[in-house]
């Protein structure tokens, strides 16, 4: 099964500046089932919820299954929601558990602790990180952390654009677009894309508790804005994805001290590119040997080959056959990458070549509502 969350808002609930535009032509969380053998999307149905479940991930064991709702509808309007739901293990279908504040306005990203029990949360336009304790019946407790990023914003010209750029998202104040913990689940990195940081904080689970360190601040280039990231399988070498910049930068990883040391910066376009640009997800494909890169406006996925050392070399790209690829993933073979075209109200289906990393259509559109992300689960096997 693939589940693509979406914004689906009315317009009259979408304050300028705090959802992408066009806002709201989804239905909630939309259900596919998913052929294996070509990457066909067949449809459902969906899940019900007008506050844009933009963000969608499950639990280990595929029982439940956590939006984020990028909405300040709640506290006053100083913060969004995130929605608990049960997994139905024979059709698939969810069932919502309940809903509880995000500690921030807007969020966009969660992800679960490896143990299971907590659920880390960026609020990106309320620039906030949270942690919210998974309870045992898999709902949510109210946020056990909540901190708001402060600092000096970055310029709007980010200092790697391609020239004539003017692409400028989130420079005007703290924008917390990433949260996840490292693979051993002791360290908590967060992007924030406004102040240009990865942010490094030190978990304690006992509390619920983020503990960052000043020297776990690290810096990207003034204006980039970094936005996603990825671990690599080996857990040594982290690739940081830079929304205005379009540049992915490769950090050597220190498990131990949950630190991060650069070593690469390279495009996400093509040599000679010029004009604006902005960079949505990045992912590494599941046997390590390429990075992938999704460009807003030159509507592209590229992909980067992964040298014996971790540096990046880059090969290819491919048309997304839509408009602003907010996000895009693997399906759990590895065989299929589904983009999100946000703008375009469809998700593509392109077939991985594993020798050369290179994407071929397969001629597959599923209509979605402004889709923003899309996550699978084996119903048989439950990854």
């Amino acid at each position: 099964m693939a589940y693509v969350g979406t914004y689906s808002s009315p317009p009259v609930d979408t304050p300028p500046g705090k959802v992408d535009l066009p806002p709201g032509n989804g239905s909630g969380i939309h259900l596919f089932r998913v052929d294996r053998e070509t990457g066909a999307l067949t449809p459902v149905g969906a899940t019900a919820n007008p506050t844009s479940p933009s963000f969608v991930v499950f639990n280990a064991a595929g029982t439940r299954a956590y939006t984020t709702n990028a909405t300040d509808k709640v506290d006053a309007g100083s913060s969004g929601t995130v929605s608990a739901y049960a997994v139905d293990r024979i059709s698939g279908a969810l069932t919502r558990l309940n809903t509880v504040a995000s500690g921030g306005v807007g969020p966009t990203h969660a992800s679960l602790h490896p143990a299971g029990r907590h659920l880390f949360v960026a609020n990106y336009a309320g620039g906030s990180v949270a942690v919210l304790p998974v309870l045992a019946d898999g709902r949510l407790g109210p946020a056990s952390d909540v901190q708001k990023h402060a600092g000096t914003v970055g310029p709007k010209r980010a200092a790697s654009a391609p020239p004539g750029s003017f692409a400028v998202s989130g420079h005007d104040f703290p924008h917390a677009h990433m949260i996840q913990p490292d693979p051993a689940g002791r360290f908590v990195v967060a992007a924030d894309l406004g102040l240009d940081q990865l942010r490094i904080s030190k978990f304690d689970p006992a509390a619920g508790r983020l503990l960052l360190e000043a020297a776990a601040t690290v810096a990207l280039p003034p204006g980039d804005g970094p936005r996603h990231f990825a671990f690599h399988p080996n857990t040594r070498w982290f690739y940081s994805l830079q929304e205005e910049g379009s540049t992915v930068a490769l950090f050597d990883y220190d498990a131990g001290l949950g630190r991060l040391a650069w070593r690469q910066t390279v495009s996400s376009l093509p040599a000679g590119f010029a004009g604006s640009n902005f960079t949505s997800g990045i992912l590494v494909s599941p046997d390590g040997r390429f990075v992938y890169a999704a460009n807003r406006l030159h509507d592209t996925i590229a992909w980067l080959a992964i040298g014996p050392d971790g540096t990046l070399t880059w090969r290819g790209e491919e048309w997304t056959r839509g408009d602003y690829p907010r996000s895009f993933n693997f399906d759990p073979s590895g065989r299929f990458l589904y983009v999100c075209n946000q703008r375009a109200d469809a998700v593509t289906v392109f077939r991985v070549n594993a020798r050369t990393g290179a994407l071929e259509f397969t001629g597959h559109y599923a209509a979605v509502g402004n889709p923003s992300s899309i996550a699978f689960l084996d119903l048989a096997s439950g990854r």
